[in-house]
This record gives C-alpha cells, structure tokens and sequence, in this order.
C-alpha cells in the first residue's frame, strides 16, 4: 500500500539520511543521528524556517502532489465497442469533432476542449506566457489569466484604489489576441479577493475587453490564498503598501537588517482568504450581488472557479452558481499546483480529482433533477493525458464541457524554449537528435506554424509550438479513443463509457465494476 512521505521530497530539496528505513508515520529516519546536517525537512527547517515549507526552486518549476490516492483516474478503464452506432459503416477515427461550447449561451467556442486554468502573478507564468498564451490561442483552446497579476506588477497604476493601467495584463492579453484565429478559443480574467478589492474585473472588462471573468473561491493545490516569493526588499515594501500580507515585515528593522546580513533571502506574499456567510440566504444574497455587478459592467460571461474542499462547499458552489446564472464552474482536484503552495497542504488536503468529479456528478444530477439550471463545468486537477480527458468527459456527462490543463501547458511552454534555446547554440539535446539538427527538422509542426499558424510572416515563438504540439498530441490521442468506443463527439461521451477496475473504485464514482459490466447484455447475447 503506497504512504506519504511527509519528511523528504524532491519537490522540497529535502532526503532522509536512511531512505530505505523510515518510519512510516513520521517520515523521519528510524534511526535519526547526531551529527546529521539536516537533510530531512525537519533539519532543512532548522536552519532555514517556514522556507521549508514550500518546493523549489520557486520561479523555475511548478509542483504536484506526490501523494498515491485510493481511487484515481488509473482506477478506471475506457471501454471499447463494435457496436456503438445504429447502422454499420466504416469511419475514420480523424472524423471525431472536439470542438466544445460554453456559456448559457454557447457563445464560447474551442477547438478542442482544453483550457489553461488560472495563471498568476508567479514568476514561472510570468517568464512563460508567451508560449502559454500563443499557444493555446493558436490550438483554439481557453485561458483565464489567474490572480494577482495586476497587484504584483510594479508599473500597475492605480486611482482611488482601483487598477486603472497594468502592462502586465495587457502583455498577455495582447499575446493571446495575436495568435488567436477564427475566433475559436477564449481568455479569461480572474479576482480572489484582492483583485476584486482592486477593481481588476472592471478593468479586465472595460480596458481589456475580457471574454469572460472569473471568481475565484479556490483552487486544487491549497486551501488558502495566493503566494508568491519576492527577493527585491523594496518590491516586498510596496506589495505591503497596496495592501498584501508580506512575510517577514519588510519595514521592520530587524527583518531589514537580516536582509542585509543574507540571513533573509526573501519575501512571501500572501493574499487574504475569503469567506461566505454560513447563513445560506445571506451567502446566496451577496454572491448574487456580484454576479450582477459584474453582468452590469458588462461581463457576457462570469466563471467560478472553486477548489477542493469539503464537499458542502462544492454543493455550495453548484448551487450559487445556478441560482446567479454562472456560466461555467471549474473544479479544480487536489493534487497540483502552478505557484508556491505549500507541500504538506498539497498532499494532504481537500478532496482528490476523480472524488470530486464523482461528488459534482450527484450534485449536478440533483440539480437537474430539481429542474434547476446547471452551470457548464470544467474538471481540472491533474489532467495531463488523453485518457483522463476521456474519462473526465465520462465521470461527469453531461455536465462537463472541457477540461482544465495547466502544468500540463506550462511544461509544454518551457521544453519548447528549452528545445529551441538548446538547438541555436548547436547543443542539440540528445532526447531530440535524432529527428534532425535544426529546429524546423527537429519539431514536428514547423511547417505547419510556417504555413497556418504565422501571421504577416511571424512565426508563433518555439515555446508557443510546444504548447500547440502537445495540445495536437491530445487531440489525436482523445479522437484515437473515442473511436475505439465509437463516440464521434464529446456529447456521446458518456458513464457507460467507462468501468472501475476495483471494487472501490465503483463505489467512489458509482460506475459499473468491470467483473459486472454488462452482465445482463452479455446473458441476453450468449441466451440468444
């Protein structure tokens, strides 16, 4: 049976001295010595504080949970059928159509139905964007740009209060709109608290002219607010000045000296935490408020985004949404993370991806059995390959409408500059030389950025490509298996589409068990 293991990991530069003899609860060395220079993150935290709380390094990576849950996706197998379709006929499995609709609407329109779900104000989204943005504009994909960004930039203006100017915002904006065509996919502005104490959504819809905006209640890798790390002292002074929790007090004296002295490296960032009233009418009331403040400024499309908590919040969430007219709700599992969460809380906390999406089905059922509106929604939470869409499109028929891909994307972004990077300094990665010396030999879609994709002879960046390959990639791989189960659209995707393969595994999502999947069918055939 897999454990945790609370005392090392990788994410966190930290090891035990005797790896092969831990203790299975502690985490710690069965045998824990003098004389050891902390190479667990208990020692780490002896030495180096509440830094060792998060993995790094912080900028560079982005982080997921190592942890091993009961039922996951791999639980669960996509069956194959010869008999899907009323009358017999040959087709090819490149007939499938991907393209989605969202909204109530459904006026928002992907290409294939994948979404780049909330990146902030970190720095590895900062860095990253351009690939990010190009690339998902350029598949015909959805991104919501996450929290805090107009907050973290230092050339933002503000008036009374109220962002009025962030070139940082406008940067991505721009990126996305530039490679976009034929006016498939979507970008999306999101506020946690602060961004909504800032006026971000205002600005994002009036100056920005977002498609959509998004509330943020939460998300999969952590149940409190954003944080970043900031190294610059004077940056730290003025986040605290607009109104953000910085750790250690960059004003305070003794934490100015240790600055000085190297023993304080840096800062974090934090973002207050939001609440609802535990009064159902009053919560009800006030979300209401600000979907209609949002509707009146103009927002066409208003998303939630909530994260995984208990699982009354997420009945919260449906709820609220429904009763406010929400376009979309994303569900985001636990289990990853694109900025600085915290590791211990990104193991074990909150409620896994496919509990979740098993959770959401009876609520949205509930709701639709009620006659009650249901939002569109979008799962998130670890979904990187093609089998967990499919699978994610069958837990959650027919309320899903896509899927939230975010590490997936950045990785993407990154090996695309790296790659590209690499190969004009004539180090040619070895994972690579084989398909060629060059770039155009090197990535499978050169031609096809050259051809389709440019626009006025700009070719889409290298780490833009990355993002659009492995977007392609999925797209193939989802068509290669809705086929094998003869669905030609995502709507055909359904429950029976998929069985567990434990015992458990059926109870959690409520799908057959593969030893009693189609039992009856079977008999009727063999009794023939």
């Amino acid at each position: 049976m897999a454990i945790s293991l609370p005392n090392r990991a990788l994410a966190t530069g930290t090891r035990n001295r005797t790896p092969d003899d831990v203790n299975p609860t502690s985490g710690m060395c069965t045998v824990c010595l003098d004389g050891c220079p902390g190479l667990c993150e208990i020692g780490k935290s002896a030495f180096r504080g509440p830094e060792a709380i998060y993995p790094v390094p912080f900028g560079k990576m982005t982080s997921g949970a190592q942890k091993d849950y009961p039922v996951d996706f791999h639980h669960l197998n996509v069956t194959g059928t010869i008999a899907g379709i009323s009358e017999p006929r040959f087709e090819k499995f490149t007939n499938v159509c991907l393209e989605a609709r969202l909204g109530k609407d459904k006026g928002l329109k992907l290409r294939a139905p994948f979404v780049c779900a909330g990146l902030g104000s970190t720095n590895v989204a900062v860095t990253h964007f351009e690939g990010v943005g190009s690339g998902v504009a350029a598949a015909g994909g959805g991104v919501v740009i996450g929290e805090n960004v107009a907050g973290m930039d230092v050339n933002s203006k503000f008036e009374d209060g109220k962002v009025v100017d962030c070139p940082e915002l406008q940067r991505r904006v721009d990126i996305f709109r530039e490679w976009q065509r034929d006016g498939y996919g979507f970008f999306a502005v999101q506020a946690n608290p602060e961004d909504w104490r800032l006026g971000v959504l205002e600005y994002a819809l009036n100056k920005l002219k977002a498609d959509a905006v998004e509330l943020k209640w939460g998300q999969g890798a952590k149940s409190i607010g954003g944080e970043v790390k900031i190294t610059d002292i004077e940056k730290a002074k003025l986040l605290k000045k607009r109104g953000y929790i910085v750790i250690p007090d960059p004003e305070d004296p003794i934490t100015v000296e240790a600055y000085k002295k190297g023993a304080v490296k840096g800062f974090e960032r934090h973002t207050r935490i939001g609440t609802v009233s535990s009064d159902f009418s009053t919560a009800v009331r006030d979300f209401q408020a600000q979907v209609n403040l949002l509707r009146s400024a103009g927002a066409r499309y208003v998303f939630l985004k909530t994260g995984s908590y208990r699982p009354a919040d997420l009945a919260r969430a449906l709820k609220f949404a429904s009763v406010s007219g929400v376009d979309v709700v994303t569900i985001d599992g636990s289990g990853g993370g694109t900025g600085m969460s915290p590791w211990r809380m990104m193991n074990e906390w909150g409620v896994p991806t496919v509990y979740l999406a098993s959770l959401a089905y009876q609520y949205c059922d509930k709701l639709k059995k009620m006659g009650a509106y249901v939002p569109d929604i979008v799962l998130a939470g670890g979904i990187t390959f093609e089998d967990h869409i499919y699978k994610a499109f069958a837990l959650l028929h027919p309320y899903i409408k896509a899927v939230g891909i975010s590490r997936g994307t950045v990785c993407a972004a990154m090996v695309g500059k790296t790659q590209s990077e690499l190969i004009a300094k004539g180090t040619i990665p070895k994972n690579s030389d084989e398909y060629g010396k060059t770039a155009e030999e090197i990535f499978y879609y050169s031609q096809v950025a050259k051809t389709q994709i440019s626009k006025n002879g700009k070719m889409i960046p290298w780490s833009g490509l990355g993002v659009y390959s492995y977007y392609q990639r999925l797209a193939t791989g989802l068509r290669q298996l809705m086929a094998g189960s003869r669905r030609f659209s995502l709507e055909e995707i359904n429950r029976n589409d998929i069985f567990a393969l434990t015992r458990d595994a059926a109870e959690v999502t409520g799908v057959a068990y593969v030893m009693d999947y189609d039992r009856d069918i079977a008999d009727k055939i063999l009794s023939a």
